[in-house]
């Protein structure tokens, strides 16, 4: 199989908001796994790139580069990056030229010394079982569809075990906590799904797991009542949490209750914060992003909030909101789109360059992260792309 590139949308547009312009898509959580995880599984094979050419600065922790694909040749396999393969392995008929999911290709098989122009509609098609996602919203869609098999294939392939003084309602089994460190007085419910803790988990008393639920390593839980979630790692989370995705190094230390949302990288909610998720009318939500309306198709929606955005204790966020990165929410009610690096409410004030480094350079090292030259470079490129936005 030749070597295997993430496509990120070439202009991803207002149904990406908040994340479009702040990480590749493919760096995204759909289910226990980003993106790109699930694609490396599905094909057996670590990524050589991703390519994204708005977003070739980018730097983080584990990811791939990021490169632009202007030069990109076969042999080469290129898989988008908004497309959610299959759990089992995939393996390609000879002479494959392209991977399709009903009418779209998803995929794309370049040969030896042919150059990358986009995706050829040429060749003999292989269709996959995929889920294409239409928008960040989307990422709570499949949270629903993929948590539950994600973390029962987990606890099959461990083999799982309840911790001592812990109560579990269904087959201990379903609980996987090897690694992890659990107080006693914990509940575990996994009637409904299994509940995975990684490697470096805390979870202290107080705390009720409802399953499907993946913690991923090095999180801290604090307490409360939080069921079908997924964690990415060095996240810190208490109060009540439903149907919600955190990428990753998200902080929720206090109570308040979130909802049908995804978080990224680096948010912190202030005490007290809570989302909702639930129309008064019960009908499905609507995003407005900087004057654009996107239906959602969705009736339960929460908030999307983009790396490094904050909120005050107190802050009620409205069912559909959208948070920019950088964003710092405060002072009156949040409207339901607060721009990038807005400082207050409203957007009508932005937070300055030198702040958000400052800030972040603060954040950072708090989860055991160096500010590199290369990642402040990289901070500062995600400043300049919200503050052009």
């Amino acid at each position: 199989m030749p070597p295997l590139y993430l496509l990120d949308p070439p202009q991803p547009g207002a149904a990406w908001a908040p994340f479009a312009g702040t990480r590749p898509i493919a760096e995204l959580r759909a289910g226990a796994w980003r993106i790109r995880e699930r694609w490396e599984r599905a094909l057996g094979r670590s990524a050589t790139a991703i390519l994204a050419p708005a977003l070739t600065d980018f730097h983080e922790l584990d990811e791939p580069p990021v490169e632009s694909g202007a030069a990109l040749s076969g042999p080469a396999l290129v898989v988008r990056s908004d497309v959610v393969p299959p759990a089992g392995p995939l393996t390609l008929p000879p002479g494959t030229r392209r991977l399709t999911a009903g009418d779209a290709a998803v995929g794309w098989v370049l040969a030896d010394g042919e150059r990358w122009s986009g995706g050829s509609t040429d060749g003999a098609a292989h269709e996959i079982d995929a889920f294409l996602l239409g928008g960040a919203y989307d990422l709570i869609t499949a949270l629903e569809r993929l948590l539950g098999a994600d973390c029962e294939a987990l606890a099959a392939a461990t083999g799982g075990a309840a911790p001592d003084g812990c109560l579990v309602l269904g087959p201990a089994s379903r609980v996987v906590a090897a690694g992890a460190s659990v107080e006693p007085g914990v509940v575990f419910d996994v009637r409904s799904g299994a509940v995975v803790l990684s490697a470096g988990v805390e979870v202290r008393s107080g705390t009720r797991l409802e399953g499907p639920c993946f913690i991923g390593a090095g999180c801290r839980v604090l307490g409360g009542f939080i069921r079908a979630s997924a964690f990415g790692p060095r996240c810190t989370v208490r109060g009540e949490i439903s149907t919600s995705v955190f990428v990753g190094y998200a902080n929720k230390s206090h109570d308040g209750f979130v909802g049908h949302s995804a978080l990224g990288h680096w948010v912190n909610l202030g005490a007290g914060t809570t989302t909702s998720n639930l129309k008064n009318t019960y009908g499905m939500v609507r995003l407005d992003v900087g004057g654009a309306s996107i239906e959602t198709g969705r009736s339960f929606l929460g908030s999307l909030i983009a790396d490094h955005a904050k909120t005050a204790i107190g802050t009620m966020l409205s069912t559909g909101t959208v948070v920019g990165a950088g964003a710092n929410v405060f002072g009156a009610a949040p409207p339901k789109y607060v721009p990038p690096f807005a400082w207050g409410s409203t957007g009508g004030e932005r937070l300055t360059e030198e702040g958000f480094l400052r800030t972040a350079e603060r954040v950072l090292p708090r989860r055991d992260v160096t500010v590199t030259p290369k990642l402040r470079a990289a901070l500062a490129g995600l400043y300049r792309r919200g503050c052009a936005r």
